[in-house]
């Protein structure tokens, strides 16, 4: 049987094949789509670019969507000045930045070092700290030596516990276990893992609440009750996107909530379900 969402995803990357480009010596892949206001989208450990792709279908026609899938070399610090040198070379001036998980960190490490480039921070599914994320698995293994099997397994298992518990999401966990299993290269994954494993702590992010919102989900697997409040108090949001359900990836599960949520965010007409206007909005 066919599932849907990798063709949909397959679908939208043969439109919009992933470009390379070298960015101060690190290889990474580039979407740049659409015309409009920049967002700037950056995914996860599980993610290319193009794991965005219903948002980018359905935005494009009014903003300009830049995905980034990451290189095989580096880590947040670096990240930051190649997203910097990125956004030179397209000629954009600023965008709004939205990252999720491992993307959230390193948004928020760019909001809080560039913060003239940041015009709106959409941290997503994130996290607050990396301190002691060395103790548990996959960080706590060798991440340069381990068996790459042993690493691709890791995310395996609890995707098929996912599955289990979520029998909904079982299109989802395929996609992610292809995302795993080598759509995402080998280095390229030691490369994300290690990216939060060794990376720096969050300088605080000086950008008006006014241009700062959250999303979360509360039955998200990886990000748990007290790491989603304790985003939440770092960042001071003007707006807090809670799913009630989506798991660790809305903007795959819920996409057309999801994409309600950035048309509110980026000024558009919205047209999708209305998320109101509280400064918690719960769907």
């Amino acid at each position: 049987m066919t599932n849907p969402l990798i063709a949909a995803r397959n679908a939208f990357a043969d439109a919009h094949p992933e470009a390379r480009t070298d960015l101060n010596g690190r290889d990474w892949g580039i979407l740049d789509v659409g015309e409009g206001p920049a967002l700037l989208l950056i995914p996860g450990t599980l993610g290319r670019g193009d794991i965005f792709w219903n948002q980018i279908t359905a935005l494009s026609g009014r903003l300009r969507l830049v995905a980034v899938s990451y290189p095989a070399r580096g880590g947040v610090t670096d990240w930051n000045a190649d997203m910097v040198t990125l956004l030179d070379r397209l000629g954009i001036e600023s965008a709004a930045v939205l990252g999720s998980s491992l993307g959230g960190y390193l948004a928020q490490y760019i909001a809080a070092t560039q913060p003239d480039r940041v015009t709106h921070l959409i941290a997503a599914n994130t996290l607050h700290s990396v301190a002691g994320l060395d103790q548990h698995p996959p960080y706590s293994l060798d991440l340069a030596s381990a068996p790459i099997a042993d690493l691709r397994a890791g995310f395996g298992n609890g995707l098929t516990a996912w599955a289990k518990a979520h029998p909904d999401q079982a299109d989802l966990v395929e996609l992610l276990l292809q995302e795993a299993g080598g759509r995402i290269l080998e280095a390229e994954l030691r490369a994300r893992l290690a990216a939060l494993k060794y990376g720096p702590e969050l300088p605080p992010v000086i950008l008006p609440t006014t241009r700062i919102v959250t999303i979360d989900a509360d039955d998200d697997p990886l990000i748990p009750m007290e790491m989603r409040q304790a985003v939440r108090a770092r960042l001071s949001p003007s707006v807090a996107y809670r799913f009630l359900n989506g798991g660790h990836f809305p903007y795959v599960v819920r996409s057309a909530e999801y994409t309600a949520l950035l048309e509110q965010v980026m000024g558009l007409n919205v047209s999708g379900p209305d998320w109101g206007t509280a400064p918690e909005r719960v769907q």
